[in-house]
């Protein structure tokens, strides 16, 4: 089955609908302000309801940092989005605990400094037996400080070995149309997650290189 494409940092209509036309089988839009892709919920409900309203969508996604677990819940049913993206150091148990508001609608975004951290990780966020549209975690370049979006290329050793053990692993970190393919080769993920990669400005998508990022990764394996 050919891996599974996000392309995040939605910030409007046109690039949504140019990522749908291509292919993508996630939107992501992010909720994060210090962020240069940052969206408003109002915006991005605008985006959704216009689409939602003329095309069949893929999954849409809420990109978050540290935010309460009734208002991430609470924005994915105004904005009318599928699942939370949880990019800062949120405790397990909102992914994993069948008691949380975010329970089979969340993963986890990490950016581990060694294979023995991004297992231990995987082992704290990844739900059992999970439903098989919900990535099972995000792994992206390391950065002492920047929670993604930094366009650097990530250990696609670690993530090969993390996707081995790892079901749903979905790849971001410096992935263009130029490399992507090799990346799926390499690491054999679930999904592969781009943003400044496909990028005219940030928050401004090359609608070429969208197309190419897609095809690219989905042709990647036979």
């Amino acid at each position: 089955m050919a891996v599974k494409v996000k392309i995040c940092g939605i910030t409007n209509y046109d690039d949504a609908l140019a990522a749908v036309g291509a292919g993508a089988d996630y939107l992501g839009f992010i909720f994060y302000p210090p962020s240069k892709r940052a969206v408003t919920p109002e915006t991005v409900r605008e985006i959704v309801t216009k689409l939602r309203g003329e095309v069949v969508v893929p999954l849409l996604v809420g990109v978050f940092v540290n935010e309460a677990a009734d208002y991430m819940a609470e924005l994915l049913d105004n904005c009318h989005l599928d699942l939370a993206q949880l990019s800062g150091e949120e405790v397990p148990s909102l992914v994993a605990d069948t008691g949380s508001v975010l329970y089979g609608r969340a993963y986890k975004a990490v950016r581990p400094a060694s294979l023995p951290e991004a297992e231990a990780e995987a082992e704290w966020y990844t739900i059992p037996d999970r439903p098989s549209h919900l990535p099972g975690l995000l792994i992206d370049t390391f950065h002492h400080t920047l929670r993604g979006g930094t366009g650097e290329t990530g250990d696609w050793e670690i993530s090969a070995q993390l996707a081995r053990s790892t079901p749903g692993l979905m790849l971001a970190g410096g992935l263009r149309a130029e490399n992507v393919a090799e990346a799926v080769r390499q690491v054999r993920p679930f999904a592969v997650d781009v943003a400044s990669g496909v990028e005219a400005a940030p928050g401004r998508k090359d609608h070429v290189q969208v197309r190419a990022f897609i095809t690219a990764a989905k042709q990647a394996l036979p």
